[in-house]
Formats: C-alpha cells, structure tokens, sequence
C-alpha cells in the first residue's frame, strides 16, 4: 500500500532550506516558538522554567535526526508550540479564575491497555451517557472556558481539522488506519505535555532515556487542571480518558486521580505489534527521509512489553474492583453482550440509547480500520515477541 502521498517529494525540497535553517539553532527556533506562543495565548512562559528545558531538551532531540525531513521538522515543531500554546493559556486562566482549582474530577473512567486494542471503541462508548464527559480533540489542543465565543470556538476546531488534515493529506492510508475527528473524543496524549507519543515519528535514543527518567507526576497534574478549565462554569459529569501511555503511569494516575477506575483492554501481542508497527511506519514515512522497518519493530516490541510489565506491577497494587479488564477478542466478537457488563461494573445503566449508541459507533467507516502489516517486515516473529511479554501473552489468551 502507498503509505505516502506522491506530493511528499515536491514539497520537502520546498521546505528543505527553511527546515534546515530552523534546525541549524534548536535554542535560537526554540526561543521564538514560546514568543510566538505566549502571543497566541495571551499569557507567559515565566515561572515554567522545568517545562520549558524539558521542551527544548526535546527539541534539541529532534533537531539530531539525521534523517529528519523537512515536512518532519515543521510538523513536530507546530505542534510543540500548539502544546506550549495551551499550556500558557490553561495557566493564564487558572490565574485569572483561582477558584479553577477546586473543580473536582471525580472518579474518572481511564481506557487504557497497548494501542490497536479496541481502546478507541471503549473510549466512545463509554463517553456518550448524559452523565459522562469525554475531551475532544479540539479541546485539548486548545482548551478554554465552556463560555468562550462562539466564534473563537469555531475558528479552534478548524485550526484542529486542519491540524488533522495534514496528516491523511499526506498520508492516504491514514484514515484507514486511525482517522482523527476534532470534534470526537481523543486520547490524553495531545494534552498531556510528555510520553512515548512523541516518538512515533522519529528515532531519538536521548529523548527515550530522558523519558525513563522523567518524573511524570508535574504532568498529569498539569492534565488535571486542563480538566478543570473545562469543567469550570459547565454541567459536572463523570470524565472518560484515553490512552494506551497511562498504562506505563498508572501509579501516578492514581495519585491524581485516586478514585479513578481502570478499564483496561487486552489483545494478542502478536496482533498488537504487527498492527502497530504498521501505524508507525505511516508516520515515520512522512517524516523522515529513509528508516528501517526493523528498527520501528526493535524499538516498539521494547517500550510496549515495557509498558505493559509496569502497568501489571502497579495493577498488583490496587483494589481489585479499579480496575476493569476488557478481552478485545470478546468485545469486539460480541460487543452487545459485553458492554453491560462494563457498563454495570463502572455502576452505569445500559439503556436503549446506549445500545443505539453502539450501533452507530460500529457503523462508523473509522471504526474499520483494516489494513495490511506483516510481522516479518518489521524484524519480529511469535517467538520473539511471547518472549518480551512473557506469560501476559497466556493471559490474554485465557480471556478469550
């Protein structure tokens, strides 16, 4: 499958001499991307010391990848100031509005487990009862008050739609394999300021490293009140969150959000991999000049077994009833029979209108998300990968 967009080529040679002169001075682009920030935001980067050199230590990361391409470059270093953006606005208005602090989020819903695994269907189920809330696209990649302009709200949503249409533009495969809508709800990761999610795209040893050691309790703190912007003047119902990453924080999640419940999905390594690695590979194709399949596999089958070990060992921690485990193999085999259950162990009715709900999720073309991936391709085997995950692999198994 053609993976890249033949209009891929004209314009990185368009871009190259701009794109190479950003990246001569990460420190000197970095600099003007938080004034161009603190502009669009109306608020400042003073007082954010630790985020901002976490930001420009990653910048600095990016701007070693030798195969880095000019529409790579532009696309990551949009979207750092879109998130610093954000940032300097949730701060300005928690300034503004102090009593923004005491919205309380209140046993949130988090869908997690590895990506490919049913996590994007969990996610829009569960968000649409009249007491559930989930964040949209548009409201974490720009968050506000619920009374903002109309008009303000419109031209944010077609910043958003723009922002996805990059993407499936230069990828025609992408919307087959995860279409991004602004206006449904969305993963965590567009808000939250770190993760592995910023590696999807290029290969950077430093930044991983940097990760393992990073103390992610300041970011889901600063998510908590993103949260709060949001809440803030609106109705209180009960948050849905996504995202495969909260798997590697569950420890910290819960110190956030202590009375959090847990669903957490479940698939076959072997598929997960494969699947992902194909994900992968669209993104690292647009955005950098060449790259080894191998490598995408390496490094994956690595942080995901990883993820999934730490978020086993914190799950030991918990009280049996936080958290949910969903078999995909089942969810998806027979979802009207399983998403009562779900729905009763979170202590939530399923009606009539939830079942006519699921009905119309599954007949969303972004819910199929078939595409063609090869193990092989990627460097892996079975062998390798029941080798990483250990008896996980059996456990799953044993759910279906």
């Amino acid at each position: 499958m053609r993976r890249v967009s033949r209009l891929v080529v004209p314009v990185n040679a368009a871009m190259q001499s701009s794109a190479r002169r950003q990246a001569a001075d990460p420190d000197g682009y970095f600099e003007k991307l938080v004034r161009q920030a603190e502009d669009a935001s109306g608020g400042s980067a003073r007082g954010d010391e630790e985020f901002l050199e976490g930001y420009r230590f990653l910048l600095r990361q990016v701007a070693k990848v030798r195969t880095m391409s000019p529409l790579g470059w532009t696309g990551f270093t949009a979207d750092m100031k879109s998130r610093m953006t954000n940032r300097f606005r949730v701060k300005r208005l928690v300034a503004e509005h102090p009593q923004i602090l005491d919205e309380p989020i209140e046993r949130p819903i988090v869908v997690t487990g590895m990506p490919r695994t049913a996590t994007t269907l969990a996610h829009k189920i569960l968000a649409y009862p009249e007491g559930n809330r989930a964040p949209l696209m548009w409201e974490l990649q720009a968050t506000d008050r619920s009374d903002i302009d109309p008009k303000v709200r419109k031209r944010r949503i077609a910043v958003a739609r723009a922002s996805a249409r990059f993407g499936h533009f230069f990828s025609p495969v992408l919307p087959d394999i995860h279409a991004m809508e602004p206006e449904s709800p969305e993963e965590c990761v567009f808000a939250l300021p770190h993760g592995r999610n910023l590696l999807v795209t290029f290969r950077m040893p430093g930044y991983r490293n940097w990760l393992d050691e990073h103390d992610f309790l300041p970011d889901y703190e600063y998510y908590k009140q993103v949260l709060q912007v949001l809440q803030y003047g609106a109705p209180r119902r009960r948050w849905v969150l996504k995202s495969p990453y909260h798997l590697e924080h569950l420890g910290v999640l819960m110190k956030v959000f202590p009375d959090a419940q847990i669903v957490w999905t479940h698939r076959d390594p072997n598929t997960v991999m494969g699947s992902w690695c194909s994900l992968m590979e669209t993104g690292v194709a647009i955005c950098n000049k060449e790259y080894d399949p191998h490598q995408i596999g390496e490094d994956w089958l690595d942080m995901l077994s990883r993820v999934v070990e730490k978020g086993r060992d914190v799950r030991t921690t918990l009280a049996r009833d936080r958290v949910i485990d969903v078999s995909y193999h089942q969810l998806t085999a027979n979802p009207y029979d399983e998403l009562p259950g779900i729905f009763r162990r979170l202590g939530m009715d399923f009606t009539p209108r939830d079942e006519q709900n699921l009905h119309d999720v599954l007949a969303r073309p972004g819910m199929k998300r078939g595409h063609e991936y090869s193990l092989r391709h990627y460097g892996l085997d079975p062998d390798m990968i029941d080798k990483a995950f250990g008896d996980y692999t059996r456990m799953v198994h044993a759910m279906r």
